[in-house]
């Protein structure tokens, strides 16, 4: 009887010892998919490979100056990858400029590209340029994508949302929500970035479109940074609104934007631009109606080597954060806020199309501190993201990839 007591008393602590080991074990399974917090509300907790497997065998190690790291190459075979939209299933959008939408599912890239995309002016710089989701995704399946629209007279840079329909793998529900004016012949300049601010407002960038002196003019499109709502409509606390200019610019002077976030600590806009030969920009949008100042005032000159204008800066007129001289030819860029990358936190990274680099660039506020370049010569770098998963992505035109940069141990 004692004997059987005793058998008893091993078998409560046993199963005691065991209950919180295997609670642990089922949620560190559990890392990946959707859990709920004590409010009951759906979260996501993104493990290191949630959008993609990590590698067995991690390759060539860089270093720089504050980490090292690998580059995981995690999809292939697209032309040219423009903008890149993370949904929070564990899928993956991707813009090929020649004008395909396509889908990775389960770390690969579906056969067949996504079906209801708009017809798009894939001509010089135009084609399906970038594309990120609402803020409230998982509530409204909203996607908005940038395009160069044809039209009469040639093509200008225009706005679209839609919904992403899994049975059918196509795009529907589409509504177009702004497009630039006037229309022109123009192969380059389309910009386009897009972004939503923390207060839900959606900011875009259309470029000068070739035609300097109309990003002076807030009469047309060419030039701009525009802040609109989700739906197209305009906030009545726009600067030009009842004034004279568009009512849905926000910020002008800009001859082509191609990168552009938002500040994690502020809130605020943060664009890179494309300079002539010379004069590349890194700038923060904190004034609303401000005048950036192109072509009136500029770092760089014409390609030819000409004088643009004597002027590097002038009253009432933004001076950059920083510029580039030369050119690198800045595109996509982020913000790091990931733990993953401890020495680069609050950093900015840009891509580079022409010196084919990443370039970090730390700032004290909205002032610059120090640059470091590297990837030098890897590619013409088209896009950079942070995944919500904390890894950092960027999309590589040269060889029509998309990389994952994985922070050595």
């Amino acid at each position: 009887m004692k004997f059987s007591i005793y058998l008893r008393h091993i078998l409560f602590l046993v199963l005691f010892f065991m209950i919180p080991f295997v609670a642990c074990t089922e949620s560190m399974e559990a890392e990946g998919d959707v859990n709920q917090d004590n409010n009951g509300d759906t979260d996501h907790t993104f493990s290191s490979d949630f959008y993609f497997p990590l590698p067995s065998d991690l390759g060539r190690l860089y270093e720089t100056e504050e980490l090292n790291f690998h580059v995981q190459t995690v999809v292939s075979g697209i032309s040219v990858p423009w903008g890149m939209a993370f949904l929070p299933n564990g899928t993956m959008l991707v813009t090929e400029r020649d004008g395909n939408l396509w889908l990775i599912s389960e770390g690969q890239r579906v056969n067949e590209p996504v079906g209801g995309v708009p017809q798009v002016f894939a001509q010089g710089q135009g084609g399906l340029l970038d594309i990120e989701i609402h803020p409230n995704y998982e509530e409204n399946g909203w996607i908005y994508i940038s395009y160069s629209k044809p039209g009469s007279g040639g093509a200008h840079t225009a706005i679209m949302r839609a919904r992403y329909d899994a049975d059918n793998h196509s795009l529907t529900d589409q509504e177009e929500i702004y497009v630039g004016q006037p229309m022109t012949s123009a192969r380059h300049h389309f910009g386009s970035r897009i972004a939503f601010a923390p207060d839900g407002y959606l900011f875009f960038s259309i470029g000068d479109r070739g035609s300097m002196n109309t990003a002076q003019d807030i009469t047309n499109s060419n030039g701009n940074l525009f802040r609109i709502y989700d739906d197209g409509t305009i906030p009545e606390d726009n600067p030009f609104v009842g004034r004279d200019g568009l009512d849905e610019i926000y910020a002008y002077g800009l001859r082509n934007i191609q990168g552009m976030a938002v500040h994690p600590v502020t809130g605020i806009i943060w664009t890179n631009l494309h300079g002539p030969r010379g004069g590349d920009e890194l700038n923060v949008h904190d004034k609303p109606g401000a005048n950036y100042g192109w072509p009136e005032i500029t770092y760089g000159i014409n390609y030819n080597g000409s004088i643009i204008t004597e002027h590097t800066e002038k009253e009432g007129m933004e001076q950059p954060v920083m510029h580039w001289t030369p050119s690198i030819a800045p595109s996509g860029m982020d913000f790091v806020t990931s733990d993953r990358y401890p020495g680069w936190k609050g950093n900015v990274l840009n891509g580079a199309l022409a010196f084919q680099l990443i370039s970090r660039i730390v700032v004290d506020g909205d002032h610059f501190v120090h640059e470091e370049r590297f990837l030098e010569g890897i590619g013409r770098i088209r896009d950079v993201r942070q995944g919500p998963d904390g890894f950092i992505y960027f999309s590589n035109e040269s060889n029509g990839t998309i990389n994952r940069i994985i922070p050595a141990d």
